[in-house]
């Protein structure tokens, strides 16, 4: 009997100490998450504008618009991924508006010769945004679109600024 409820306790001391390691409202993932203070969340990043509302779903709101097919004769990734940029959604019919602080972005797929991109721009070519933002776009890309990143992040801009971004993304 003495046994027994060592088992149990032990369990059970096993089981708390382990679910003590992480945050009870963060359930991307068990255990620990990497380096001290790393960003959780893109709102962490600093400089990044906090895109998501607390109530939206942004992957099945994105799953429910159609992809934007587009053909192009380019053959290089950076090329292709511009054709993505250039061709991503801007309104509620190709898009989901994620709104910020700082800039309202938009979420689309750009379908470009049967690769699959997952594009952020912002509302205009003019206005940009900082640089830091598609890289935790390419980090976070299967938050934001459900599928994982099948590359690099290319961007449209300069070297801190840019206005889009695209990532190849691997839905299967």
């Amino acid at each position: 009997m003495l046994a027994v409820m060592k088992k149990i306790l032990l369990s059970t001391v096993t089981v708390l100490a382990l679910a003590a390691c992480e945050d009870p409202y963060n359930r991307e993932g068990v255990g620990f998450t990497g380096i001290d203070g790393e960003p959780r969340t893109i709102s962490d990043v600093p400089g990044a504008a906090a895109f998501l509302p607390p109530a939206t779903n942004v992957p099945a709101e994105l799953a429910v618009l159609p992809a934007i097919p587009v053909t192009t004769d380019e053959t290089e990734a950076e090329k292709i991924a511009r054709v993505a940029i250039d061709n991503g959604g801007r309104s509620d019919t190709s898009a989901v508006a994620l709104t910020g602080s700082d800039t309202n972005l938009y979420l689309s797929t750009v379908n470009v010769n049967g690769a699959l991109y997952g594009v952020l721009k912002t509302a205009s070519s003019s206005t940009k945004v900082d640089n830091a933002i598609g890289a935790s776009f390419g980090r976070n890309a299967e938050q934001f679109t459900g599928c994982l990143p099948a590359g690099d992040v290319f961007r449209k801009g300069s070297s801190e600024r840019s206005s889009g971004f695209a990532v190849a993304l691997n839905c299967s």
